[in-house]
């Protein structure tokens, strides 16, 4: 498995998770829960782990009001496609947290059910994002997995966002279970650059480049 994106968020995907956009906490989400227009938001994935061959994925969002819609492309694992629906409940202005519950479904080398929740907090410049999911493996329940991304950062100015990242994910082997590292996001006009480094220094390094667009 793999997240998403960053992206966000991801959190994102994410992101988030493994999607990062102006002013958003971390940057998986399409647009703001009270926006009356439909948002989208796509974002590509290039993932290059130390002990592996490099592969793409890919997440698109879609806003409208509380309406959250999401479809990935080698997300939950390689040679993938899922699909999601959701609903953003929203709390708070100077502190404000976003709590979204997701369903859907994965196919592919990977097919089920997905649960998952997608939650975002704010504060000033600084923000935290967590995406869990379920992915209940119908031809193998062995395969079944429990799925989390989440991000810390920091937004020295509106154009750049620091901080750490973490994942818990199967789908580049080794003996990490638990991924951690830096990361860096810098936007621009809706297209965001995002640089994910987890365990740095280690066998297990992995690097992720994502290229986010928000319109």
């Amino acid at each position: 498995m793999m997240r998403g994106a960053a992206m966000a968020g991801a959190l994102a995907m994410t992101v988030t998770t493994a999607l990062a956009q102006e002013g958003a906490a971390a940057g998986r989400r399409a647009g703001p829960p009270a926006a009356p227009e439909w948002e989208f938001a796509a974002t590509g994935y290039w993932n290059a782990p130390r002990a592996g061959d490099g592969y793409a994925s890919g997440l698109f969002a879609a806003d409208r009001g509380a309406l959250h819609l999401e479809a990935r492309i080698n997300y939950e694992a390689l040679h993938t496609q899922s699909a999601f629906v959701g609903w953003t409940f929203s709390w708070g202005e100077a502190v404000k947290l976003e709590a979204t519950p997701i369903v859907g479904g994965v196919t592919g080398d990977v097919r089920g059910p997905i649960g998952g929740l997608e939650l975002a907090l704010s504060a000033g410049r600084f923000d935290a994002y967590l995406e869990g999911e379920r992915v209940h493996d119908r031809s193998d329940a062995a395969a079944s997995y429990t799925y989390v991304w989440s991000e810390l950062g920091w937004r020295p100015a509106e154009w750049l966002r620091l901080g750490a990242a973490a994942q818990r994910t199967r789908i580049w082997g080794g003996d990490r279970e638990l991924q951690r590292g830096p990361f860096v996001q810098l936007t621009r006009a809706g297209i965001t650059v995002s640089g994910y480094w987890f365990n740095p220094g280690s066998s297990a390094q992995v690097a992720i480049v994502t290229l986010g667009v928000t319109f």
